[in-house]
C-alpha cells in the first residue's frame, strides 16, 4: 500500500508537506530550529518525524529566492550537527519551486548531497517515484528504527543511473555508426572514427553547457540554430550547418577570445572556453574538405532530446537524466566494446579503494618527510587516533556489535556453547568431543539485527573478533603509521578529513597543502578517466578543508604571522578566480592529474569529462566578461595519447640506446638539451594558465612553442628507437609509427621524470591481454617471461615511479598464484610494502561483463617492508556496497620459497599454513606407471573431483573420454584410494584455494600439496576412502548437454555436497596427522561452507 499519484501531486503542488507525510504514516513535528549561515538566519520548521529521522521545511524570508547550492550545502552541514538523519525541503517565497535534499552517507566516502528539484509547472513523476516509497504502515510502528527509516529514505532518493545508462548506451552506439555514414572527405577509417567521436564529444559538451545558459542564453541553442540553417539553405543550397555554422562556433566562437561583430550576429553570445576541445583538430588540418550532411545532426539531436542533460551529478529532474558520470561510463564501455582492448569499466568502489590507499598515505608521508615532529608517538596526531574509539572502523565491521564489554553477550545459548577456550587449543587426538560438532549451529543464518546480509553466525563471530582486535590496537596506540590504515582497513578518508579540519597545528596544514599542491598522480592506461576522477574526488575535499583552515588561522592571528597562508590565500581568492570550487578543480586538473592511453578517443573523452566537471561549478552571468566563465585549462599536455609500453621512459634507457653506436654522432647531447628546453617550455605554459587572466597571444605562443619543440624531440627519439629495436624489413618507419604509437615518457613528462625522479602516485586498471593478442612488439622488459601485457604495464609504471612513490592497480588473480608472475612480485616487494586483496567471480564479481578472478595490489613506501594478503573473497551482488569495507589482511612472509602469495584472511591461517608446509609433497608419490588417480582439469567451482575409476563420458551416444579428464599414477590401489581421500578433503580445498589461480586444476596444484607419510598406513583413512568413493558414485547423475562443435555429450556429474559428512570424517583423521588443534579443524571443515553448501550448490559446478 502507498499514497496514490493523484493525491501526492495534489499535496506537492499546494506545498502541503505536513499533510503529505501524515498520509504516508509519519508523525507530526512542529519543532522550529533557526540555522545561521554567512550571517543569514534560516528558520527550519519541522514537518514530520519517524523514529528520530526528521523532515524540515526551509522557507526564505519575504521576497527571497531559494538559497544557492553552496548555501544549501552549508545549511545541511549545520543541521547534521543537530540531527544526524534528516531530509530538507527548500521552497521559494512565491511557492513556485521545491528542492528536496538528502545527505547520502555512504560507507567509506564523504557525505554526498542528493537533490531533487521540482517546479509547479512540471509533472512530479520523479519526486513521486522517490517520495511515495517512504510510506509506513501502522503495524510497522513498533518494529521501525531510525536505521530502517534512513535506509528507506536513502534507497528512494539516491539516483539510480543503471537503466538510463543502458538505454542511452544502446542508442549511442547506433547513432555513432549512423553518424559515420554522413561524413565525407576523410579517406582513413581510423581518422573517420576518431573524428566522429570528436564531433560527438563537442556536441555533447555543447548540450550540457546550453542547458546552463552559456550558449546565447538559449537552452535549445543547437536545435534552433539547425532550424535557422535549414531556412538559409532554402535560399542558398550550398549553406551547410557543419561548415558554415558549427566550425565557426567551435573554432572562432568557443575557441577564440575575440569575436567579430559579424560572427556574433550568427552565433550570438558564447564564451571563450580554451581547453583545446574546440581548437582546429589535426584531422581538420589534414583533411580540408570534410563535409557532414545536415541529416546527421537532425538525427543526432532527436536522439539527444530524448534525455535531460544537466551537469550536476547529484540533481535530477526526470527519469531520463544524462550527466557527466553517465557519459564517462558510456564512453568507457563504448571504447572497450569496440576495441576489445582487454579493459573493463572499473566501478567507483574499486577506483576509490585504490586511489585513497595510495594518495592519502603519500600525502601523510610527504608531510612527515618535511615535518617529522607531528608524527612522533607522543604528538597530537597519533593521540587523536588513540582517542578515536571505533570512529574509523567501518560501519559494516561494527554493525550489530553490542556496547557491553563482552562482545558475544547477546548471542543465543546454542551459539555460546561453541566457545570452549580449552578445547580450542587442544590438538586433535581422535577422542571427542569435537569443537566443530559443538559449533554446528554457527552455520545457521544470523538475525538481521546483528548480521549483515547473508551472514551466518560463524561470520558474525569472526567479524566481532576482528572488531575487538582492531579497537584494542587503536586504544593501545598500535596504529602509528598511515599504512596501518590499509592493514586494518580503517576509514582513511575520514581520518584525513578529520585531521585537517580539527588540528591546531598550523605547520602541519602548511606542509599538507604543499603536498596536495605538488602530488603527481598518473594513470598510464587512463581510458576515459575513471581513476583520474577518483583521484580528483579524493583530493577535492582535502583541498577545500586545507584552504578553510588556512583562512581560519589567518583570521585568528595578527597579519604577518602566517606568511605562507597569506600569500597562498591572496592567489586563491584573486578576483580572476570565479569561485573556490572552480579554483580547486582547475588546480587539481593542471597540477595533480596525468594520464596516457593508446586510444585517441579515450583521451578526448577524459578531457571532456574534466571540462564538464569545471563548467558545473559556474553559472552563466551575461553581465560579466566571457559570461562569467574563466577559460578552461588546456590539458593537452597532461592527458596524452600514445603507447605506454613503447618508448623511452628514463635517461638511462636513452643512454643505453646510444651505447656502442657511432651512427648518431653527437645526437645524445642534443637530445638531452632539447629535453631541458621542452621542460622549460612546459613550465612556462602551465604558469601562464594558472595566472587566471591570460593574454591570448602569450598563451598561443607558449603552446605553439611547446608543441614545436616537443614535436622535434619526439621525432629524434622515434628515429633512435626504430633504428635500435625495430629497423628491419618487418617494420618500415612509417608503418612502425602507426602500429606501435611510441610514447617517450622521458620527453613528454621530462619535468616529472627527470626533475622529480618520477611520479608520486600511479593507479589504474591495465589491459588484460597476452602478448599474442597485440600487434606490436616489446623489448627490454625484465618481466618478459610473464608474456602478459598488464605485467609490462606494472613494470613500466614502477620505472616511472619516484623512490618515494606509491602504486596500486587491479589485475588478474594470476599475479599471486602463477609461476610466471614471480618477476613482478619481486619488483613490487623489493621496494615497497605490498597489500594483495583477492576477489572471486562467483557468486558476485567485480566486473559485470567478465567472469574473472581479480587482485588489487597496493604497493607503498614504508620504513620496514612487509607483505599482506586477504583470503579469496566471495560475496553476493546485494552486498557489493560493503565489500571493500570488510577487507581483512593477514601478514605474509616476504621471503617465500613458493611462487604463490597465500590468500589468507584470518590469523589462524598463518599457523595452519606453517603446519601444512612441514610435510612431504605429494609429487614424491607420483610414478610413471601404476594405478591412475582421475581428475578434471577445469570446472568445479566449489568441489574438486578425484576418483580411482574413470568417470563415464559419452559423445553422441558412444563411450569416449572427456578432454577435460586426465590422471596421474601411483604405486598401488591402496595409495590411490588414500590420495583420492586426501585430495577430496576440505584440507586440500583450502590448500587449492590459497595457492592456485582457482581457474584450472594444474598438475602443480596437486604435486605441491603435502601429505604426512604415515597417512598411507592408516586403515581408518583407507576405510573412509572406500566409503567416500562408493558414496559419490551412488549419488552421481548423468549430465546431458548439446554442444555446437561436438554434438551431444553425456557426463557423469558428482553431487559432492551429499558426501560432506564423510569428508568431515576424513578431515578429522587428517587433522590428527597434521597436528591440528580443534579450532584449526573446525576452521578447515567449515572453510567456505556458506558457498559450498548453499542452496545454489546442488551439484558439481561447471565453468
Amino acid at each position: 500500500m502507498s499514497i496514490s499519484k493523484r493525491a501526492f501531486a495534489s499535496y506537492i503542488k499546494s506545498f502541503q508537506f505536513r499533510e503529505l507525510f501524515n498520509d504516508m504514516g509519519w508523525n507530526n513535528d512542529r519543532a522550529k530550529q533557526p540555522i545561521i549561515v554567512d550571517e543569514n538566519t534560516y528558520n527550519l520548521i519541522g514537518v514530520a518525524e519517524k523514529s528520530g529521522f526528521r523532515v524540515f521545511l526551509c522557507a526564505p524570508d519575504n521576497g527571497k529566492k531559494l538559497p544557492d547550492k553552496a548555501t544549501r550545502k552549508k545549511i545541511e552541514g549545520r543541521v547534521t550537527k543537530l540531527f544526524q538523519e534528516h531530509l530538507l525541503i527548500f521552497i521559494d517565497d512565491e511557492k513556485r519551486e521545491q528542492i528536496w535534499q538528502l545527505a547520502v552517507r555512504k560507507a567509506g566516502a564523504p557525505t554526498r548531497l542528493s537533490e531533487t528539484r521540482y517546479a509547479v509547472n512540471q509533472d512530479p513523476e520523479l519526486l513521486y517515484q522517490r517520495a511515495s516509497g517512504l510510506f509506513f504502515k501502522l503495524d510497522e510502528e513498533e518494529q521501525i528504527t531510525i536505521v530502517d527509516v534512513t535506509k528507506r529514505v536513502a534507497e528512494n532518493f539516491q539516483q539510480n543511473n543503471e537503466k538510463v545508462t543502458k538505454k542511452f548506451y544502446e542508442g549511442f552506439k547506433k547513432e555513432h555508426t549512423a553518424f559515420l555514414k554522413f561524413i565525407n572527405g576523410i579517406d582513413s577509417r581510423v581518422s573517420m572514427e576518431w573524428y566522429a567521436s570528436l564531433m560527438l564529444n563537442r556536441l555533447m559538451f555543447c548540450y550540457f553547457i546550453q542547458k546552463k545558459g552559456f550558449l546565447d542564453n538559449n537552452r535549445n541553442y543547437l536545435q534552433d540554430k539547425l532550424a535557422t540553417c535549414k531556412t538559409k539553405k532554402g535560399k542558398n543550397k550550398f549553406y551547410s550547418f557543419y561548415r558554415d555554422f558549427l566550425l565557426a562556433l567551435f573554432h572562432e566562437g568557443l575557441g577564440a577570445p575575440i569575436k567579430s561583430k559579424e560572427l556574433e550576429v550568427d552565433i550570438g553570445r558564447v564564451p571563450y572556453l580554451n581547453g583545446g576541445l574546440f581548437d582546429e583538430h589535426e584531422i581538420e588540418k589534414a583533411f580540408k574538405n570534410i563535409e557532414i550532411d545536415d541529416k546527421a545532426f537532425e538525427r543526432l539531436f532527436d536522439f539527444f532530446d530524448e534525455y535531460e542533460w544537466h551537469l550536476d551529478t547529484r540533481e535530477a529532474a526526470s527519469g531520463r537524466d544524462i550527466n557527466p558520470d553517465v557519459i564517462g561510463y558510456i564512453f568507457e564501455k563504448y571504447i572497450n566494446d569496440r576495441a576489445q582492448m582487454g579493459a573493463y569499466y572499473t566501478k567507483e568502489d574499486i577506483t576509490d579503494y585504490i586511489s585513497k590507499n595510495c594518495i592519502i598515505p603519500w600525502l601523510f608521508d610527504e608531510v612527515k618527510r618535511n615535518y617529522p615532529k607531528a608524527f612522533k608517538d607522543d604528538e597530537w596526531l597519533w593521540k587523536m587516533v588513540r582517542e578515536s574509539g571505533d570512529d574509523y572502523i567501518y560501519d559494516a565491521v561494527k554493525y550489530g556489535v553490542p556496547e557491553d564489554k563482552n562482545i558475544f553477550a547477546d548471542l543465543p545459548d546454542e551459539i555460546k556453547k561453541g566457545f570452549d577456550p580449552e578445547l580450542e587449543k587442544k590438538v586433535v587426538d581422535g577422542d571427542g568431543p569435537y569443537l566443530h560438532e559443538l559449533r554446528k549451529d554457527w552455520n545457521k543464518p544470523a538475525p538481521s539485527d546483528i548480521a549483515l546480509p547473508t551472514e551466518i553466525y560463524r561470520e558474525v563471530i569472526e567479524r566481532r573478533k576482528r572488531y575487538e582486535d582492531i579497537k584494542t590496537k587503536i586504544k593501545n596506540g598500535e596504529i602509528k603509521n598511515i599504512n596501518d590504515f590499509i592493514t586494518y582497513n580503517l576509514n582513511i578518508r575520514q581520518f584525513a578529513q578529520d585531521v585537517i579540519e580539527t588540528t591546531e597545528d598550523a605547520e602541519f596544514i602548511k606542509h599538507f597543502y604543499k603536498a596536495l599542491s605538488g602530488v603527481t598522480i598518473l594513470d598510464p592506461t587512463c581510458g576515459s578517466g575513471a581513476f583520474l576522477f577518483a583521484a580528483l574526488n579524493i583530493l577535492e575535499p582535502l583541498y577545500e578543508a586545507a584552504i578553510e583552515r588556512m583562512q581560519d588561522f589567518v583570521a585568528a592571528s595578527d597579519k604577518g604571522k602566517y606568511i605562507f597562508f597569506e600569500k597562498s590565500l591572496v592567489y586563491i581568492t584573486a578576483p580572476e578566480h570565479l569561485n573556490l570550487q572552480y579554483f580547486i578543480y582547475k588546480s587539481i586538473i593542471l597540477n595533480n592529474l596525468y594520464g596516457v592511453d593508446i586510444m585517441n578517443e579515450a583521451v578526448e573523452i577524459a578531457k571532456l569529462r574534466l571540462f564538464l566537471k569545471l563548467v558545473a561549478t559556474v553559472d552563466a552571468d551575461y553581465r560579466k566578461p566571457n559570461l562569467g566563465l574563466e577559460p578552461l585549462p588546456d590539458v593537452d599536455f597532461n592527458i596524452r595519447a600514445g603507447n605506454t609500453l613503447v618508448g623511452y621512459a628514463t635517461q638511462k634507457q636513452i643512454e643505453d640506446a646510444f651505447f656502442g653506436r657511432i651512427d648518431f654522432g653527437n645526437d645524445k647531447g642534443k637530445i638531452f638539451e632539447n629535453c631541458n628546453m621542452v621542460a622549460r617550455a612546459f613550465t612556462r605554459y602551465k604558469e601562464i594558465q594558472l595566472k587566471g587572466k591570460t593574454e591570448l597571444n602569450d598563451f598561443k605562443y607558449a603552446k605553439d612553442d611547446l608543441n614545436d619543440r616537443l614535436g622535434k624531440l619526439r621525432n629524434e627519439l622515434n628515429i633512435l628507437l626504430h633504428k635500435k629495436d625495430y629497423d628491419s624489413k618487418d617494420y618500415s618507419y612509417n608503418q612502425w609509427l602507426g602500429t606501435h604509437q611510441p610514447f617517450h615518457w622521458f620527453a613528454e613528462f621530462y619535468e616529472i621524470i627527470q626533475g622529480q625522479g618520477g611520479f608520486d602516485v600511479i593507479i589504474g586498471n591495465p589491459p588484460y591481454l597476452e602478448l599474442t593478442q597485440i600487434d606490436y612488439k616489446l623489448y627490454g622488459y625484465k618481466t618478459a617471461d610473464s608474456k602478459a601485457v598488464h605485467v609490462f604495464c606494472i613494470e613500466r609504471s614502477i620505472t616511472l615511479l619516484n623512490s618515494k612513490g606509491n602504486i596500486s592497480m587491479i589485475v588478474p588473480l594470476a599475479i599471486v598464484s602463477t609461476q610466471r608472475m614471480v618477476g613482478i612480485q619481486c619488483l613490487l616487494e623489493d621496494s615497497h610494502s605490498v597489500w594483495y586483496s583477492n576477489y572471486a567471480w562467483r557468486p558476485g564479481k567485480l566486473f559485470d561483463t567478465v567472469n574473472r578472478a581479480l587482485t588489487i595490489f597496493c604497493a607503498n613506501t614504508d620504513n620496514i617492508l612487509k607483505v599482506f594478503s586477504t583470503n579469496y573473497q566471495k560475496w553476493v551482488s546485494d552486498t557489493r556496497d560493503i565489500l571493500m569495507d570488510r577487507i581483512s589482511y593477514s601478514s605474509i612472509y616476504k621471503k617465500r620459497k613458493s611462487f604463490w602469495v597465500p590468500k589468507l584472511g584470518q590469523q589462524i591461517e598463518e599457523t595452519l599454513l606453517l603446519k601444512l608446509l612441514k610435510y612431504k609433497r605429494l609429487e614424491y608419490n607420483i610414478t610413471k606407471h601404476g594405478i591412475p588417480v582421475y581428475y578434471r582439469t577445469t570446472g568445479g567451482l566449489y568441489w574438486k573431483i578425484f576418483t580411482n575409476f574413470p568417470p563415464y563420458f559419452k559423445l553422441n551416444g558412444i563411450v569416449s573420454s572427456s578432454s577435460r579428464e586426465t590422471n596421474f599414477k601411483v604405486e598401488s590401489d591402496n595409495i590411490s584410494k588414500i590420495i583420492c581421500a586426501c585430495l577430496s578433503s576440505d584440507i586440500f580445498w583450502y590448500w587449492y584455494t590459497i595457492t592456485s589461480n582457482l581457474r584450472d586444476l594444474n598438475p602443480t596444484d596437486i604435486q605441491k600439496f603435502t601429505i604426512p607419510e604415515n597417512l598411507f598406513l592408516c586403515d581408518k583413512l583407507l576405510y573412509l576412502a572406500d566409503k567416500y568413493l562408493e558414496d559419490i558414485q551412488k549419488n552421481s547423475i548423468p549430465l546431458i548437454r548439446e554442444q555446437k562443435n561436438k554434438g551431444t555429450t553425456e557426463t557423469q556429474s558428482f553431487i559432492i555436497n551429499k558426501s560432506k559428512p564423510i569428508i568431515d570424517e576424513i578431515d578429522t583423521i587428517l587433522a590428527q596427522h597434521y597436528c591440528f588443534t580443534h579450532e584449526e579443524l573446525d576452521f578447515i571443515i567449515n572453510y567456505d561452507i556458506k558457498y559450498r553448501m548453499g542452496k545454489e550448490l546442488g551439484g558439481e559446478e561447471e565453468e
